[in-house]
């Protein structure tokens, strides 16, 4: 428990940022001094609410001392920028950048001013993501993983013609949370391949992609993603995070290592119950995971952030080298189905924006 509770802002007051606010006013350990919303009708109607609304950046009161971005991601660079020059610390909402070059920037600009940044990949505030790393000791070495998210979108997502040009499908929108969730749980990547299609709904942008993965670590592995095909396997499925998706329970990622194998996010373990030589003549057992209480993990994901400022140190969070870590790999996979090639991740040229 913090101390004292932290004077806060949110930046950008649409779907994700409310949720932040949500859970700004729910938290004990931060205070909301203010939320910034440069749309006029919609601040007028959050401020009969009686929410701390202003206009602008330059409207937050004196003192606030950290800031959650949740605009769109081209404003993600310079808000940072203009956060941290003010002293403040910052909670970007992920992606933390369109494009490396300001990932870059944002980063080396916190470090030098030595304040905290995070990104806002809220999933690694699960309780099952700790303990899902934990249990990854008892595979051995890491041969592989294997992930398929694929949620059929309703029609009427697609009405905002935004929605249906390059750079709005699952590649850039839905996979950015894959990297960094199997870059918590794996390691780094260093090269991806991938190819996409649009043959479902004959848009400009992806509605299916296929990203096969090498690790630094020497484990492959292989995703696939898409918005147009109906399954009851996905991140939101499978945890129930989210009361707007229909949760099923389904594992959709598998991991295999040289001594057993794991099933994400239900953590139910695969291994051999014998002594000697673990071989495929003997087979393995199952071992059911473990239950866990059910959180909100942005408001997790905030008292963690509280804490920063309280000196705790955080393995969970995902800082601002992590979440340039997640855009890279996002960016080397939209690269790669654009050059139908494979790409070595440190090789996405600074200005990409993933089209």
């Amino acid at each position: 428990m913090v101390q004292q509770a932290l004077p806060v802002c949110v930046i950008g007051a649409g779907l994700i940022g409310m949720r932040h606010v949500q859970a700004a006013l729910e938290s004990p350990m931060v205070a909301l001094t203010a939320i910034v919303e440069s749309n006029p009708d919609h601040r007028a109607a959050l401020a009969l609410k009686g929410l701390p609304m202003v206009a602008g950046f330059e409207d937050i009161p004196i003192g606030t001392k950290a800031a959650i971005i949740a605009t769109p991601t081209p404003n993600h660079h310079q808000m940072a920028i203009d956060v941290i020059g003010r002293g403040m610390g910052v909670l970007v909402e992920k992606p933390i950048t369109s494009t490396m070059a300001e990932a870059y920037s944002v980063v080396n600009t916190a470090l030098t001013a030595g304040v905290p940044l995070m990104t806002g990949h809220h999933r690694r505030c699960h309780p099952f993501m700790d303990a899902a790393r934990a249990r990854l000791v008892e595979l051995g070495d890491i041969v592989g993983v294997q992930g398929i998210w694929s949620l059929r979108k309703h029609e009427a997502y697609f009405d905002p013609i935004w929605r249906r040009k390059a750079g709005a499908g699952p590649l850039m929108t839905n996979l950015s949370h894959e990297m960094d969730l199997l870059r918590f749980l794996i390691g780094d990547l260093s090269e991806v391949t991938a190819m996409t299609s649009t043959q479902q709904r004959g848009f400009e942008v992806e509605d299916t992609a296929a990203v096969a993965m090498r690790f630094d670590n020497g484990a492959l592995g292989s995703f696939l993603i898409s918005d147009a095909g109906a399954s009851p396997w996905s991140f939101e499925t499978g945890s129930f995070e989210n009361p707007a998706i229909k949760g099923t329970g389904e594992d959709y990622i598998r991991i295999t290592g040289s001594k057993g194998a794991l099933e994400f996010p239900s953590l139910r373990l695969w291994r051999a119950n014998y002594e000697g030589e673990v071989e495929w003549s003997k087979g393995l057992s199952a071992e059911k995971g473990q239950s866990f209480l059910s959180v909100d993990p942005i408001r997790s994901q905030l008292d963690r952030f509280a804490q920063i400022f309280e000196g705790v140190e955080d393995d969970i969070l995902c800082d601002g080298a992590a979440g340039l870590a997640a855009l890279q790999a996002t960016l080397a996979a939209a690269l790669s189905a654009k050059l139908a090639r494979n790409v070595m991740c440190v090789d996405v040229p600074p200005d990409f924006q993933g089209i």
